[in-house]
């Protein structure tokens, strides 16, 4: 298999060997050698770890470890694996959640430069001042105060110079690995790899938009502009490229710093009901959520106002997964299992071995914990894991959207609960889920459904007449064509290549032999040693590639 197409140069292969070599270090040999890939770490053998002490780490510490040592693209790559209980097992991502976007700024003179590149002119004629010192510095994009010509204070969200195309880099390679997991590693197809970094890059190129995260910002805004209870900053729309994000500088205190919020004289128990609103109105109301609502993103200023700052990991979901969300937190609530069963089903993919029984015995099991714990002792962070786990256990695959609107409900639980030891995101949630239930069965709603079945059916019966014809018409000339496809085919297909080749290479080289042969009985021709040079030469050649055939089989590991 190809690893690289010619374009992709000689620095695309060095960062494969480099990434191979790490993995190796951390003591992943057995994976670099079942996908065929030892020759080359042999390239890149200085950049390997030469003692690593992996005695006392188990595989999930060494990942996360790895994952840190190769930098941006797989600390973001584990990140969002971290948010995806329903693919990895519970260990690993309890691991890949202490990955940390912890890197050294890059210099003020660089973040000048992308900013004048970026906006055409000298930076001292967009602003009045720039602060050299960066508010915060992560792996896309560092964040500098300033001040507009007119006073206005401002901060710049300044993405990190050639990151975009050292990210492209290895997307590229990490299709490949994926690839080649699916090719040598057949257990892998279960999970999908070239499905989770397809979802991996559409997140990460998305985050690497700023002009796409300042449409998120206006969407916010024009969204909650009648609550009071929670704020976004403006951008300046004049200094904001896909490189660039200029937004208002909001003064405000981070939602965990207790201390200072007491000595603001603000409430903790209000800040933790608005902060909830925030985000169920997002999930339930708006259907756009932030997906990432950690602390570091969540400010509070006066009258216990909510502050949200990072929207470049903002998810959607359609009225149909947000009726579904809805029914499942209800059937939770009500321990109604059907209902759970059913609405699981719908919304997830759903593995050919799945037994339904076996499944809904174990979602009995998971509510028969719950059978006598009232209401306002639930916890929805606990109901939501548990649940997820089980889903996990039978291979049903949850939309990316929904796992990343779990953990926004479980992280503003946990930081409502740190602020309010009574609060109860289980109560509050209800009310939401409710309101969106009863719109469900309300006049206004059901007679817009049958409106759009009926618009359907009506689409149904003028077309369908018509495609009927052609398909008799077809049958009638003997032109029909059915497009089917056997699951599984193309492995055997591979394989049979591979075998076709081994045979046609060792017919070639029986040939080649022979022809010697005849060549040396002939005694013409120039000699050596006695012996006719082209015969000799034959049988060189001839046992070369014995021996490179030979060599192929054995690494391949099928004698």
């Amino acid at each position: 298999m190809p690893i690289f197409g010619i374009d992709k140069g000689y620095r695309n292969i060095r960062r494969f060997a480099h990434i191979l070599s790490v993995f190796v270090g951390y003591g992943f040999k057995d994976i670099v050698d079942r996908l065929h890939l030892e020759y080359l770490v042999r390239i890149s053998r200085k950049f390997a770890k030469k003692e690593a002490k992996l005695e006392r780490l188990t595989k999930p510490e060494r990942l996360r470890l790895a994952f840190e040592e190769l930098g941006p693209t797989f600390i973001k790559f584990g990140q969002i694996l971290s948010t995806r209980p329903d693919l990895i097992p519970h260990e690993y991502i309890e691991e890949f959640k202490k990955l940390q976007d912890d890197v050294p700024p890059f210099s003020s003179e660089e973040a000048r430069e992308v900013v004048e590149e970026e906006l055409k002119k000298p930076i001292n004629e967009l602003l009045d001042e720039f602060d050299e010192k960066p508010l915060a510095a992560a792996s896309i994009a560092q964040v500098h105060k300033a001040v507009l010509q007119d006073g206005s204070k401002v901060v710049l969200k300044i993405q990190r110079p050639n990151i975009r195309k050292n990210i492209e880099a290895d997307i590229d390679i990490l299709f490949n690995l994926a690839r080649l997991f699916e090719s040598y590693i057949p257990e892998s197809k279960l999970y999908n790899p070239t499905g989770i970094i397809e979802e991996f890059a559409k997140t990460i190129r998305r985050e690497m938009d700023f002009t796409r995260e300042g449409h998120n910002i206006q969407r916010f805004t024009a969204n909650f502009k009648d609550d009071p209870t929670i704020y976004a900053p403006k951008v300046y729309w004049e200094l904001t490229t896909n490189k660039v994000l200029t937004m208002e500088y909001v003064k405000g205190i981070k939602i965990t710093d207790f201390k200072k919020i007491e000595e603001a004289g603000l409430d903790k128990k209000q800040i933790a009901v608005n902060g909830a609103n925030s985000v169920l109105k997002q999930i339930f109301t708006y259907a756009f959520f932030q997906g990432d609502p950690h602390p570091g993103n969540i400010l509070v200023k006066e009258d216990n106002v909510i502050v949200v700052l990072d929207f470049g990991m903002f998810g959607r979901i359609d009225e149909k997964t947000k009726e579904q969300i809805a029914d499942i937190l209800i059937a939770v609530i009500k321990k109604d299992v059907d209902k759970i069963v059913k609405t699981f089903l719908d919304v997830g993919v759903i593995a050919e071995e799945i037994n339904i029984r076996e499944f809904r015995l174990d979602i009995v099991d998971f509510l028969e914990r719950y059978y006598d714990v009232p209401l306002s002792q639930l916890e929805l962070s606990e109901v939501l894991n548990e649940i997820v786990q089980v889903v996990a256990r039978h291979r049903i695959k949850i939309m990316p959207e929904i796992m990343l609107l779990i953990k926004a409900l479980v992280t503003i639980e946990s930081i409502g609960r740190e602020l309010d030891p009574e609060f109860n995101m289980v109560e509050h949630a209800k009310p939401f889920a409710e309101k969106l239930i009863k719109e469900r069965v309300s006049p206004r709603n059901i007679i817009k459904n049958i409106v759009k079945t009926s618009q359907d059916v009506n689409e149904l019966m003028r077309v369908l007449p018509g495609e009927t014809l052609q398909i008799v018409r077809k049958l009638r000339k003997g032109t029909l064509e059915i497009d089917l496809k056997l699951r599984h085919l193309e492995n055997l297909v591979a394989k049979l290549d591979r075998v076709s080749n081994r045979i046609t290479f060792s017919i070639i080289i029986a040939a080649i032999i022979i022809g010697s042969s005849l060549i040396i009985q002939t005694d013409k021709g120039p000699m050596f040693f006695g012996f006719p040079a082209l015969g000799i030469s034959g049988y060189v050649v001839a046992g070369a590639l014995g021996l490179w055939l030979i060599y192929a089989i054995l690494r391949s590991g099928r004698l």
